[in-house]
């Protein structure tokens, strides 16, 4: 029996994967796409869609419970968690459709479904089917990390994969982790009607304390209560579920753990391919490129930053440097994230302890309260900050955003760092009236004017103006 032969086989049709073989294809490249699983990964499945289509059933009803505030009288609403789930599953679907396996064939890929493995470093087998490849790029992804906590196997639970599915509305939901996805989960089923008790020592600690901060305060106006401990063990109570903390417990009728991702390296035959890989995820270079140098690997797998976006960019540069001559970064350092609570939280870059860390003295740090934002006035949005952090040179290297619209405003930060302008170059560009980008407008030219008027150059301008009067 032939066994076909390919420029590319990919592995792996999430984000990555779906990005880098389109590339490949319109490169010219004779490509295979493999896929164990749902294409689309866990973005279209269990991440980044669902989890933000329950966002905005969650702030409709939220909008509904407070509307009285702004004169509007309108009846509680009242959540069916089978309409949310259906709901959730109807823009799942759409969101698939275009990336079903018939409508990727008509681009000129192969598409092959089926458990993935290496026979030897060129050779592959899907399901029952054996194929070849001059290049590989493996973008499998990553699966929930269970911690090692005492009693969880005997317990109910949910993660991730599986919450989205809930077709029922707790009474009270327990929730272990913190971090974007724990936080966000917290938000929404307590605006859907929950209780809900966060078990976690800081709320997204990835993030600068003050902003760890203020989603603290916010969740304490909604109600979502918390025990700022480590979970220590778990235990079923009758039909409900109780987490135990060195500061005290919380009991439940349902249980998430929000407690990380792993990359999913096992079961791949990495060993015969001569990929070396950890559980930390594949090792590669800054290229991309694996201990095999025909290998690449991009996403979730090589551990890092979890992100959809981050894991579509590494995508498109593995292929570019598997197929194309030269070589560029699949690193980058102006790279944004977003956790999508309500004031939604933006960062990018470093954080102030990191950057005082790297450079020192060699800062300029500044906040502005979203307060102070007309447009964050008209919107009610009175928890939030603007924080850059930039050297003397006036280059940024970090900044956060809270705020309801942080996630599309940390975009020309990234830009402005991609491209390695500086803070009088973003100060000077127009900004329209009345938007959340104001905000950074203000709060840059206010850095951009400190910066020039300060020391000897601050002189020599104040002097060269009485001199032109």
């Amino acid at each position: 029996m032939n066994t076909p032969e390919y420029d590319l086989a990919i592995i792996g049709a999430g984000a990555a994967g779906l990005i880098a073989a389109d590339f490949a294809v319109q490169l010219g490249a004779r490509t295979a796409l493999l896929e164990k699983g749902l294409i689309g990964g866990d973005c279209t499945w269990t991440g980044c869609v669902p989890s933000k289509s329950l966002i905005k059933v969650a702030t409709v009803a939220h909008h509904a419970r407070t509307a009285s505030r702004y004169g509007l009288q309108v009846s509680a609403p009242v959540t069916d968690m089978t309409q949310v789930r259906d709901y959730l599953r109807a823009t799942i679907q759409q969101i698939y459709e275009p990336t079903m396996p018939e409508a990727l064939r008509k681009k000129g890929m192969d598409v092959l479904l089926g458990a993935t493995r290496f026979l030897d470093p060129h050779t592959l087998e899907v399901g029952t089917q054996r194929i070849q490849a001059k290049k590989i790029l493996i973008n499998t992804g990553a699966e929930p990390r269970i911690p090692a906590l005492a009693g969880l196997a005997e317990v109910p639970f949910f993660t991730y994969q599986k919450i989205f599915d809930n077709d029922r509305l707790p009474q009270r939901l327990l929730i272990v982790g913190g971090g974007p996805i724990g936080c966000e989960i917290a938000q929404a089923y307590r605006r859907l009607g929950s209780e809900v008790v966060v078990i976690a020592e800081r709320l997204l600690p990835s993030e600068e304390p003050e902003v760890s901060e203020i989603i603290s305060r916010v969740f304490e106006q909604e109600g979502v209560q918390r025990i700022a401990a480590q979970a220590v063990a778990v235990h079923k109570d009758g039909p409900n579920i109780t987490v135990e903390t060195n500061a005290g417990s919380a009991t439940g009728d349902l249980l998430f753990v929000a407690t990380g991702r792993a990359p999913l390296v096992h079961d791949l035959g990495l060993e015969v391919a001569k990929v070396l890989y950890s559980e930390c995820g594949i090792q590669v270079n800054g290229h991309l490129q694996t201990t095999a140098s025909h290998i690449y690997a991009a996403g979730d797998v090589i551990g890092g930053p979890q992100y959809s976006h981050l894991a579509g960019w590494q995508g498109f540069q593995a292929v570019r440097n598997a197929l194309l001559p030269g070589n560029n970064a699949g690193m980058a350092e102006a790279m944004p994230r977003i956790t999508f609570t309500a004031p939604e939280v933006a960062q990018i870059g470093l954080t102030e302890q990191r950057a005082r860390d790297k450079y020192k003295h060699d800062l300029q740090i500044m906040t502005f309260d979203i307060s102070k934002v007309d447009r964050a006035v008209n919107e009610d949005d009175k928890l939030g900050l603007i924080k850059i952090i930039a050297r003397k040179s006036g280059h940024i290297v970090g900044a956060s955003i809270v705020g309801e619209r942080a996630g599309e405003t940390i975009t020309e930060i990234a830009i402005t760092m991609h491209n390695k302008l500086k803070l009088s170059d973003l100060a000077a560009t127009i900004h329209p009236y009345p938007t959340y980008s104001t905000g950074v407008q203000l709060l840059v030219t206010r850095m951009a004017f400190e910066s020039a008027f300060s020391g000897t150059s601050g002189k020599i301008i104040r002097g060269l103006s009485v001199l032109w009067r």
